[in-house]
């Protein structure tokens, strides 16, 4: 009995060791793998029981030095504060941003047919003004030509808790008046800030994208969660296009 309990005393050491090498985090698979390639002599059943052991030691506040930001990942606790990464400030401007994203919305995502930055106060709207909109428009080839669809998307390049639950709740309010929403954030944001809002936007259908906020001229586009489609209040969308300044119209609908 005391020759396993120091083999899993073994293993344990062994587990924090490899998290805390493993700067972004480690998923379990994976973490399972590493340990046995420094320990090939422990059974694989072993280092399953262990790390189960670590597990609920996780979640029970007893084990500090590593957290669970989303299921199967561990993560050493040197890299956060308050559940966040530590990171620099972005040097750049979030309106840097809305160009390159309107391109990725056409080129890589084929969301849209046309996609325009818009930001500022353009809607004069207390519920906001999307930074990107677009639209989805079908071939005069095509046999059947739905309506146009209308694309909108919030880009926020500060991580703080406060900026990331207003770019999802700027998100929720557009869809009122679009068929798809996006929200971009930076992969700065961290694990943990990235899965709570990721698991939100699969709850109400919003795309969630994430960028490299160093970099405007390559943000590195990364997309997490599709958008699903949803029909909007056309009372509210009819509203918010009569608003959109001529230009932006002409260059989304020809």
């Amino acid at each position: 009995m005391a020759r396993k309990g120091q083999i899993q005393e073994k293993i344990y050491k062994v587990a924090l060791q490899v998290i805390k090498d493993f700067g972004g985090g480690i998923r379990y698979s994976d973490l399972h793998r590493e340990i046995s390639k420094i320990l090939q002599d422990v059974n694989s059943n072993t280092i399953h029981s262990t790390l189960h052991k670590l597990r609920q030691k996780i979640q029970t506040g007893e084990e500090k030095t590593v957290s669970m930001p989303e299921r199967g990942l561990f993560v050493w606790n040197d890299e956060q504060i308050s559940g966040q990464q530590i990171v620099s400030k972005p040097k750049n401007r979030e309106e840097d941003f809305y160009q390159p994203f309107a391109n990725y919305l056409v080129e890589e995502l084929s969301e849209c047919t046309k996609a325009v930055p818009l930001g500022g106060n353009i809607f004069q709207d207390k519920w906001g003004t999307p930074d990107v909109i677009g639209v989805y428009r079908f071939s005069d080839i095509d046999p059947i030509k739905p309506p146009p669809e209308l694309i909108t998307a919030e880009i926020k390049i500060s991580i703080d808790t406060a900026s990331l639950i207003t770019a999802f709740g700027q998100a929720c309010s557009y869809k009122l008046f679009s068929h798809k929403v996006y929200v971009a954030i930076p992969e700065q944001a961290g694990q943990e800030a990235i899965s709570r809002l990721e698991s939100l936007c699969i709850l109400f259908g919003i795309g969630l994208i994430l960028f490299n906020f160093d970099n405007p001229e390559d943000p590195q586009f990364q997309i997490r969660t599709r958008a699903q489609k949803s029909e909007p209040d056309y009372y509210y969308l009819n509203q918010y296009l009569r608003r959109l300044p001529e230009d932006k119209k002409r260059e989304l609908f020809g």
